[in-house]
């Protein structure tokens, strides 16, 4: 093929610029497989404009198109969210591909729903394994690590290892928490031990758990469902029916007078705690009237004003999906008229008594032996956020 003096200048000219682009593109992993390929382009994209004059015709260079074939694919996806999230949905429609994740990633375990934590340094951290670990810890207390199969997929790392999270709940608690040198501990007292984020990881993973120890059975044939690898649907043979984990939507307020907040308390609330008000959306509610409903109910009291805050994932009781929310009513309409079917008391609180309760870290050691004391939810709890929220706003119009 004859190639003219031009094109060969031309092409030698470019190599210097060529050759670092080509290498920031290997360095960072750009071009492991196609999606991570279309996520990650327009990064490059934007960084330097020498490369929206070289990237097409880089890849129409034939030692690049091996390079940029869908089919090279790696074991671990790159470290971006839309990768992570395109790599979980791969999991999750792919059983073989879920399966041999499960071989590489990490295991969260749980006995009778309750995570494992490990201390160290004072603090404590959920217990994280291999698959290896697992299966040789349950093979010393005389079981088959089949039971590992049974883990269900929780998220994907920063880093791209996957999570996983499995119930323990058949074997000893005693001999379990030997050999995996940690403690099984009530997620409700787990919120005020981990941080933010893993709080969050061993909520999803105990509602997780719940929803298949709770939906072995199709409602409209009563046969047993089926699971997939990663735990995200059941499926019905006889009826063909599929089954999503699902959240009951709750809506949860901090009703404000403009001076005070009131917060009140339910017969199941450990000695002592107030909370905001909350309640279970009905069917065909909106947000706004499920909010008013509830303060009407509970408390006797109308809203004004209402302002979103924020959303969570609440594992109580059943797995809730929680609305916050803050509402205003009249300073001469305050009256408390208390639903007692429903609440244990409710009160007006200052800002002085709310600064207090926020500076308590963590419930009485044992609250039923102790005179009934003021605290609030943990700092994990949306609640807590909701609180802190209206402190920060009042403590600013006093100054």
């Amino acid at each position: 093929m004859h190639i003219r003096k031009s094109d060969k200048k031309t092409k030698e000219t470019k190599l210097p610029i060529v050759r670092p682009i080509l290498q920031d593109v290997l360095r960072r992993r750009i071009v492991l497989r196609k999606i991570q390929l279309a996520s990650s382009l327009p990064e490059i994209w934007q960084e330097n404009n020498s490369y929206k004059r070289i990237i097409c015709s880089l890849l129409k260079m034939r030692s690049l198109q091996l390079l940029f074939n869908p089919n090279l694919l790696f074991s671990r996806p790159l470290s971006t969210y839309l990768s992570r999230t395109r790599y979980l949905m791969t999991l999750k429609e792919d059983d073989e591909a879920c399966r041999h994740a499960l071989k590489s990633g990490t295991l969260l375990l749980y006995h009778e729903l309750a995570p494992l934590l490990r201390r160290s340094e004072g603090t404590c951290h959920l217990a994280r394994f291999t698959c290896p670990d697992v299966g040789r810890t349950l093979e010393e207390l005389g079981k088959g690590k089949e039971l590992i199969r049974e883990a269900v997929l929780l998220g994907c790392r920063e880093t791209g290892v996957p999570q996983f999270a499995l119930d323990v709940g058949g074997f000893d608690r005693n001999g379990m928490e030997q050999l995996c040198n940690g403690v099984f501990t009530d997620l409700r007292k787990a919120f005020f031990l981990l941080t933010e984020p893993e709080a969050s990881l061993a909520a999803k993973g105990q509602a997780l758990l719940r929803w298949h120890q709770t939906h072995g059975f199709c409602s409209a044939t009563g046969q047993p469902t089926v699971r997939n690898q990663s735990g995200s649907q059941r499926v019905c043979p006889n009826s063909g029916v599929t089954y999503y984990p699902q959240m009951a939507p709750v809506v949860i307020v901090l009703v404000s007078d403009g001076s005070r907040c009131l917060l009140a308390r339910q017969r199941s609330f450990p000695t002592g705690m107030y909370s905001a008000l909350a309640g279970f959306c009905d069917l065909g509610e909106t947000l706004e009237e499920a909010l008013r409903r509830e303060l009407a109910e509970e408390v006797g009291l109308e809203a004004e004003d209402l302002r979103y805050s924020a959303s969570q994932h609440w594992p109580f009781p059943q797995s809730s999906f929680m609305v916050a929310c803050h509402a205003t009513v009249s300073p001469h309409k305050t009256q408390v008229s208390l639903d007692k079917t429903e609440l244990e008391d409710a009160r007006w609180c200052s800002l002085e008594e709310i600064q207090a309760a926020l500076t308590i870290r963590k419930p009485p050691h044992n609250p039923e032996a102790q005179p009934p004391g003021f605290w609030i939810p943990p700092a994990y709890a949306v609640a807590n956020r909701l609180i802190q929220e209206w402190a920060d706003e009042r403590g600013l119009k006093l100054k």
